[in-house]
């Protein structure tokens, strides 16, 4: 990692949020992908000003992007994007969608931005580094006992009947009242900044999770998979956010039953 990544990372925020809000509550024209997911005219905009970015500047990292797929580097370096994570959201006029940004090196991400565009909602997050919220430090807060955490999943319909099972597992330990549905990655930086506590997440991709991973861990937080294992490309879809590492047992053990 150079020094100067971090400011490109910022930079292809800046360019992703510029192709964004032209199109917030405005008219757009939407596509449905392979995988019955939408896909807007922003979501496109805003992939193909980060991959000019980088492209530009270095030409032999490898790019994994959400709309217009992967290509390959020499460096071992390569830039994962997500330009809107959170498209219904999006779609919905709500702002509580983000563009992802991450480096991941020989296959672990060590620079993570969560950009919300309308709000003006910046996380980044840096290996070794403490996060910052629209440049100040960012940090989680403690969670003594599961049954007073706050709770996040992005839907329940994510979830396959048996994931579903398993979530519903951990979230029968917590009060309904403390369960917050919708916010995909942006329940990440609420919980990096002290808002939540838990998020459990099922059939993430790489360029859905990779960002998030400095942004929480430089908060004090963590995140792995369902089994614990820290996340890293080839790592499977299915994670936890804590943003008090010390109930990790309690999540996973939750999820186990």
């Amino acid at each position: 990692m150079r020094p100067a990544d971090v400011d490109l990372a910022e930079r292809l925020a800046e360019a992703a949020g510029a192709a964004i809000r032209p199109f917030f509550r405005a008219k757009f024209d939407i596509e449905t992908k392979a995988d019955a997911s939408p896909v807007t005219e922003a979501d496109r905009a805003a992939e193909a000003s980060m991959r000019r970015l980088i492209e530009a500047e270095y030409p032999r990292d490898g790019i994994i992007g959400e709309e217009y797929g992967a290509k390959d580097g020499s460096t071992g370096r390569t830039w994962v994007l997500d330009p809107i994570d959170g498209t219904i959201s999006f779609m919905a006029g709500r702002p509580i969608f983000a563009t992802l940004i991450a480096l991941v090196e020989e296959g672990w991400p060590v620079i993570g931005v969560v950009d919300q565009p309308i709000a003006g909602e910046r996380w980044v997050g840096v290996v070794g580094r403490t996060t910052l919220f629209n440049g100040k430090p960012a940090t989680t807060r403690r969670c003594t006992e599961l049954d007073k955490a706050v709770l996040a999943t992005s839907s329940p319909h994510y979830f396959t009947d048996e994931e579903a099972a398993h979530f519903l597992s951990v979230a029968s330990k917590i009060s309904r009242r403390s369960i917050v549905y919708g916010g995909d990655c942006y329940n990440y930086g609420l919980l990096a900044s002290g808002h939540v506590d838990v998020v459990v997440e099922a059939g993430l991709k790489l360029h859905d999770f990779a960002a998030l991973v400095p942004v929480v861990e430089g908060a004090g937080g963590t995140m792995c998979d369902w089994a614990g294992e820290p996340l890293n490309a080839d790592s499977g879809g299915n994670v936890i956010a804590l943003g008090d590492p010390a109930r990790l047992e309690d999540v996973i053990d939750a999820l186990r039953r």
